[in-house]
C-alpha cells in the first residue's frame, strides 16, 4: 500500500498494539485522520487508553486498513502544530459525530500521535 493510501477514506481503522515486542497483541478500533499526507491518531480516553499506553511503551504497531495490515511506528506529536493539524482533520472528517467534541478536549490533546509506515 502506498502511504497513506486509502486511510483517510476509512471512517475507522483497527490498530494492534502490545506493551512490549514479546507481549500479547490487542486490537482496538480508532479514528484516524490524514492532514497533508501525515497520519494522526488520538486517544479518546487520554492516558488511560490501553492502545495509547501500549503504543507509548512500544511504538511498533499494525493498522488494518480495510483487510490490509500495515506495519507502522508511532511518533509523539504533542507539539502545538501537530495537535492543531490533527484537530483540524478530526473536525473535517468527523463533523457529523456527537463524539467529536470529546476528541478535542484539552486534557487529551497531548495523546496525539503520528503514524509512519515501517
Amino acid at each position: 500500500m502506498d502511504w497513506p493510501g486509502p486511510i483517510d477514506s476509512q471512517r475507522e481503522i483497527d490498530i494492534e498494539t502490545s506493551r512490549a515486542p514479546d507481549a500479547p497483541v490487542h486490537r482496538t478500533t480508532i479514528w484516524v485522520v490524514v492532514e497533508d499526507g501525515d497520519v494522526y491518531v488520538r486517544s479518546l480516553k487520554g492516558d488511560d487508553g490501553r492502545w495509547y499506553r501500549e503504543l507509548t511503551a512500544n511504538p511498533d504497531a499494525v493498522v488494518h486498513v480495510g483487510d490490509e495490515p500495515v506495519p507502522v511506528r508511532a511518533v509523539p506529536a504533542g507539539d502545538a502544530e501537530s495537535i492543531e493539524r490533527a484537530s483540524e482533520g478530526l473536525r473535517r472528517k468527523y463533523s457529523d459525530s456527537r463524539s467529536l467534541q470529546s476528541m478535542l478536549e484539552e486534557d487529551i490533546l497531548h495523546t496525539t500521535v503520528k503514524l509512519e509506515p515501517r
